[in-house]
């Protein structure tokens, strides 16, 4: 990519990083635009659909998140590098509001533009999760595509003007069915 290219790019990025942080993932790809100082033809040829934009914005984190399970891997204590996962996970997730919807979609539609990040997000995790069920730390009865649902559920509360003083509390609520141990959570000298 040409050096001016790749400034729109980074620049087109940036600017719709934090349009979507605020207005979400419906903001009006005319805005971006706008906002970066771009036209409609630059935005659409560095990103032709609204999913291939959210597809970069995300990538990154998620690679991030992936790269941040291969390093929780090594812990000794897989309950707790799996709770510390899923807490980053849900924060990365919550912070551009609106893209759970087509996080969701994207696992079953391997056309979609955000189907490899989101499966390599899932896999993260369920790798994570695999490691304390063989420890037998976690239940047993779920796989990745229940946690990454759960990813999805906790970052959707939070968005939730009401729920959002209790999303901590869901959290341990959820984490502690998750894992199998005595209720109040992963010990303060064995979190990650």
């Amino acid at each position: 990519m040409r050096s001016d290219a790749r400034k729109n790019y980074d620049h087109i990025l940036a600017v719709a990083r934090d349009l979507l942080s605020g207005d979400g993932a419906d903001a009006s790809l005319r805005d971006i635009a706008r906002k970066a100082g771009v036209g409609d033809g630059t935005l659409h040829r560095h990103f032709p659909t609204r999913e291939t934009l959210l597809e970069a914005l995300l990538r990154t984190s998620f690679d991030a998140l992936s790269a941040r399970a291969g390093e929780l891997a090594k812990c000794e204590q897989a309950d707790g590098a799996l709770v510390s996962w899923l807490r980053e996970a849900i924060a990365v997730t919550h912070s551009y509001k609106g893209v759970i919807a087509p996080m969701v979609a994207a696992i079953a539609d391997e056309n979609s533009a955000l189907h490899s990040s989101c499966v390599d997000l899932r896999q993260a995790g369920a790798e994570l999760l695999k490691r304390a069920q063989a420890r037998g730390l976690a239940r047993d009865d779920m796989d990745g595509n229940d946690l990454f649902a759960l990813i999805s559920a906790l970052a959707w509360l939070a968005d939730q003007p009401p729920l959002v003083p209790r999303a901590d509390h869901l959290f341990d609520i959820i984490s502690d069915a998750i894992l199998l141990r005595r209720p109040g959570g992963v010990p303060e000298n064995q979190r990650v």
